[in-house]
């Protein structure tokens, strides 16, 4: 076996150690660490599992109340109560630096990881969503990546049984270098079968389960928690390769042994394999383990005790058996033809005891590695970015008028953050198990509940030039702008769960942005009651080049109380009216047109009162309770020209026109690409028209009489008029004509 390096400061902040933590570990240790236990702190310290750059931030966010059954973080998953003796259990994660790598494995993994997420909770994953953001397509890089990407994504998904059933796909020169790859899962869960990832009794035997172990991983999560240079392509093997198969085996077993109430607890084996799994575990229940390496079935000769800690392979479980159920365990994983062996055992000393081939490689205390723990926390410098200087002073009124408002129209509906993606869902299934309602292109996906008139929503949403603009405003829009979706499809917002893709955080500047989202995000979570149920922190989202845009993707499920509430974006049938909800600011900041039509991000991002915003929801919800609209579409990126369109050819079966007249205030073009936000445009029968202004004008809530459905095309103000088959065209078949298939 070869002689372990002497571990040095050099070696500590190779590692990504910087030297104050590395005194620290001697401290905590009263000795130099071994390279084994160096290895195991990098990675454990790292922001990737540490998060220790930004959990005195998270600590502000509304992390318990509504009908949360788990605090934020405290298991793999968030877990909300949904009745009937069920809950739902999300979460969302990133895989951005290894999708830059080798975007089909990477993305590949990331679904893998986060349906683990799920499972290990005793919950059955009934659906996935994702957040895609890449560099502008006209770029073949870009094209490269966004191919293997979403080949990725859908291979894994669909092998695994799980239907893809909402996203978002987002394409901006900021993501040239680092795209993000963020991956959401969603399962069912019964309330009196929930397992945790916890780890106590003596005795009780520690067993690894799923696949073998090999190389592959090894510092990913230090490489999560680094920006992407020229060297990247050189750490391929820190991108895991993925198995749908074994993992949905694994899901079957693992299910099975929670079923049967064998296991004292449960957790992937994701960022740091086995070094967090045993880490995290005892830690948790405040409980120590003796751990055998050489038990641990390998699937490449030579590995160290070093590698076999940090190996990221996939599909790996670390399970904590109730003493005398040995024998079954073992016999359910094998029943479904994958490892299970006993690596050691639970001890009542809180110390983690690693030994290989006969020799001790670590002696550590767990709750000294982790978060929550001894792990570090920094409370950085920060500093308004100069730029926003430049952005906010920008007039809108400075821009010249176009001179063809058909010919900017017809540009700002090709945008690639625009028109459909269906290029992109047309690869996932999105129907598998038949739970599926509602699927991709409408505001929210809604996935039915089997046995109970119940369905759960869900979506994911950020607009990351609001962000960038206005980052307290843009991270309270990215909440609101979920719930709306969720709320225009019938539902009640239940949590979130984040994904927070930002900078270099020891920048100020960047560190400003981040805490400036944090709090929009606190104040918006508030006041919808959708407190965090947890997520993920990205750092070091940087190319060579600049930083992404500050991305809080928001994750969103609510509920559905009964099926006879589900609606959908789309208008229904010929001489419906149509009414708009909410007011119009005329705002352009950030907006679409400005970015398209002028080549310009500035100004401020719109703003949002959310008081006014709650009172929407509250006003959409009686009305698709009382059956009152057929419809329900939110306006965000386009403006009303946008969502106009969307309404009339987001069902291809049926499509329908619409003519309407749409009141400019001081500009065609400010009025018709204006994002202001809290804003709905609804489909009314003549026959409840009377109902419904009834109740609008009962609530004092600003609302106007557009125009009526009908006809094949899309007539504005007497002057404009879009043929839906020139409409149908350019949505449905620009992104298949870029990507060149």
């Amino acid at each position: 076996m070869l002689k372990e390096p002497e571990v040095t400061l050099q070696l500590a902040i190779e590692h990504g150690l910087t030297e104050d933590e590395f005194n620290n570990i001697c401290e905590k240790l009263g000795r130099i660490p071994n390279f084994t236990e160096l290895g195991i702190y990098s990675v454990m310290w790292s922001e990737h599992c540490s998060y220790k750059n930004s959990i005195a931030l998270l600590k502000t966010l509304p992390r318990k109340g509504g009908k949360l059954l788990v605090k934020a973080g405290e298991e793999n998953a968030g877990l909300v109560d949904i009745g009937d003796g069920m809950a739902v259990a999300f979460k969302i994660e990133s895989h951005n630096h290894p999708s830059a790598v080798e975007p089909y494995q990477g993305a590949a993994t990331g679904v893998g990881g986060i349906m683990r997420d799920i499972f290990t909770m005793g919950a059955r994953p009934i659906a996935s969503l994702n957040s895609l953001r890449f560099g502008s397509l006209k770029d073949a890089r870009t094209r490269f990546l966004v191919d293997g990407v979403v080949r990725g994504i859908g291979d894994y998904g669909n092998s695994f049984g799980v239907p893809t059933v909402a996203g978002e796909v987002y394409f901006d020169e900021c993501y040239h270098g680092n795209p993000l790859v963020n991956a959401m899962s969603v399962g069912l869960v019964k309330t009196d079968s929930v397992a945790s990832a916890t780890s106590k009794g003596a005795g009780n035997p520690v067993m690894i389960v799923g696949s073998s172990t090999g190389r592959d991983g090894i510092h990913g999560a230090t490489f999560a928690s680094e920006e992407i240079s020229a060297k990247s392509e050189a750490k391929r093997p820190s991108v895991q390769v993925g198995d749908p198969f074994t993992e949905k085996l694994l899901l079957e077993a693992t299910l099975e042994i929670i079923k049967e109430n064998l296991i004292i607890g449960i957790q992937d084996m994701g960022a740091a394999g086995i070094s967090c799994s045993t880490t995290e575990m005892s830690a948790k229940g405040k409980s120590g383990m003796k751990i055998d390496l050489s038990k641990v079935p390998l699937r490449e000769d030579g590995m160290t005790a070093y590698e076999i800690m940090l190996s990221e392979s996939q599909e790996r479980m670390l399970v904590v058996v109730k003493k005398g159920n040995e024998d079954r365990v073992k016999e359910i994983f094998e029943k479904w033809d994958l490892h299970c062996e006993i690596i050691g055992e639970v001890i009542d000393e809180p110390k983690l005891y690693i030994d290989y081939e006969g020799k001790r490689k670590a002696e550590i205390f767990p709750h000294h590695l982790v978060l929550g723990g001894g792990a570090p926390v920094y409370r950085r410098e920060f500093k308004k970015p100069t730029y926003l200087k430049k952005t906010k002073s920008f007039k809108m009124t400075s821009l010249p008028e176009v001179e063809n408002i058909e010919e900017a129209i017809y540009k700002v509906l090709s945008s690639p953050n625009i028109v459909s993606k269906r290029w992109v869902y047309e690869q996932y299934d999105s129907m598998v198990r038949t739970n599926t309602v509602v699927g991709p292109g409408c505001d929210a996906a809604v996935v039915f509940i089997k046995g109970t008139q119940k369905a759960l929503a869900m979506k994911t949403d950020c607009n990351s030039r609001y962000v960038y603009l206005n980052p307290r405003e843009g991270a309270k829009i990215a909440v609101a702008e979920s719930a709306r979706n969720i709320v225009c499809s019938g539902g009640v917002p239940l949590g979130i769960t984040n994904c927070l893709n930002f900078g270099n955080p020891y920048k100020p500047e960047i560190f400003w942005q981040f805490r400036e989202a944090i709090a929009g995000m606190g104040e918006a979570c508030r006041a919808f009651e959708t407190p965090v149920t947890g997520g993920n922190v990205s750092f070091y989202n940087e190319s060579p080049d600049a930083a992404v845009y500050p991305t809080p993707v928001i994750g969103m499920v609510g509920l559905i109380e009964n099926l006879s509430h589900i609606t959908t974006s789309y208008f229904k049938n010929e001489k419906d009216l149509i009414f708009i909800l909410g007011e119009d600011f005329e705002e352009l900041g950030g907006s679409e047109y400005l970015k398209v039509v002028h080549e310009t991000v500035a100004g401020d991002s719109p703003q949002l009162n959310l008081d006014t915003e709650k009172q929407l929801h509250e006003r959409l919800l009686f009305l698709i309770r009382n059956k009152l609209i057929q419809s329900a579409h939110d306006i965000s990126e386009g403006g009303i020209v946008s969502a106009l369109v969307e309404c009339s050819i987001l069902n291809r079966k049926k499509m329908i026109g619409a003519k309407v007249i749409i009141p400019v205030k001081t500009r065609s073009d400010f009025s018709l690409f204006s994002e202001s936000q809290s804003r709905v445009i609804v489909s009314v029968k003549k026959s409840d028209r009377a109902a419904f202004e009834y109740y609008m004008l009962r609530q004092k809530a600003p609302y106007r009489f557009l125009g009526m459905t009908g006809g094949k095309q899309v007539k504005i103000n007497d002057e404009i008029t879009l043929p839906l088959s020139k409409l149908e065209n350019i949505y449905y078949n620009t992104l298949s004509q870029i990507m060149g298939s």
